[in-house]
């Protein structure tokens, strides 16, 4: 435990877990402690049945999240327990690949730049701020964007994905959108609201089979003949499962279905 400020807040609100990144003074950079509290979240709804979908948002209205916290990273610190490097683990799965079971809605609350968007990437649908501006401008420091950012180019067209990436340039909220980099934009004020109402959208629905759509669609991006494999392997799981019948039998009784993830 710490004696300041977390940098993560939880809520819960019904089946959606909302997590805000608390750095409002370094931008809601990342760094080990909120990497670490971030990997441990995801964690822990990806084994919680009884959340449906997690909402990312930032504090404050500067910045969703402004990358790596590179004074941190100078500065290094101690080697990290087994605990933590668990932890760090899911994180670099969700930012490499979106890689965890849990929908996740990104709710972009102002800009976010670098491993910031990177972040954004990495989520299932994005809400944003209609004041905010998106970018990868690490080739401006003479890097590039190693976080996932890299794999634009299976969201959008090469020719934008090399624009962005090799001018390092920002887009305004309008374009992303236009892009498909986003889903949603509305008013700063709104934009937490939004993203958890689509949350809710999302949680209402079997976890199962939310579970294996999220996998299967997204591998079908860049592995298709495996993502057919693992949709064979998903068949008798999930529509041999207790909630699809249960899907089912409330259809017929016109209520509100009630799952178990079985």
């Amino acid at each position: 435990m710490t004696d300041h400020e977390p940098v993560l807040v939880r809520e819960q609100r019904g089946a959606v877990l909302v997590l805000r990144m608390n750095r409002p003074d370094a931008r809601n950079a990342l760094n080990g402690e909120l990497m670490g509290a971030l990997g441990s979240a995801l964690a822990e709804a990806e084994s919680d049945v009884g959340i449906g979908a997690v909402v990312l948002t930032g504090t404050g209205d500067r910045a969703f999240c402004s990358g790596m916290d590179l004074r941190s990273f100078a500065e290094g610190g101690a080697a990290p327990s087994a605990d933590e490097q668990e932890a760090m683990a899911v994180f670099g799965r969700f930012m490499s690949t979106g890689e965890v079971a849990v929908p996740v809605v990104g709710a972009a609350n102002a800009t976010a730049v670098a491993g910031g968007f990177e972040l954004l990437l990495a989520c299932d649908v994005v809400v944003a701020s209609d004041e905010a501006k998106f970018g990868l401008p690490e080739v401006k420091r003479a890097l590039f964007a190693a976080g996932g950012g890299m794999f634009i180019s299976n969201r959008i067209p090469l020719a934008v994905a090399l624009e962005l990436t090799m001018t390092g340039d920002t887009i305004d909220a309008e374009r992303a959108v236009a892009l498909g980099l986003v889903n949603q934009v509305v008013p700063a004020d709104q934009v937490l609201d939004a993203a958890v109402a689509m949350a809710e959208r999302i949680a209402r629905n079997g976890p199962l089979a939310l579970r294996a759509t999220k996998e299967l669609v997204r591998m079908a991006v860049t592995d298709p003949v495996k993502a057919r494999e693992k949709q064979a392997e998903w068949v008798p799981k999930v529509f041999g499962s207790e909630d699809a019948k249960e899907g089912a039998t409330a259809f017929i009784e016109k209520r509100d279905p009630v799952w178990t993830g079985r």
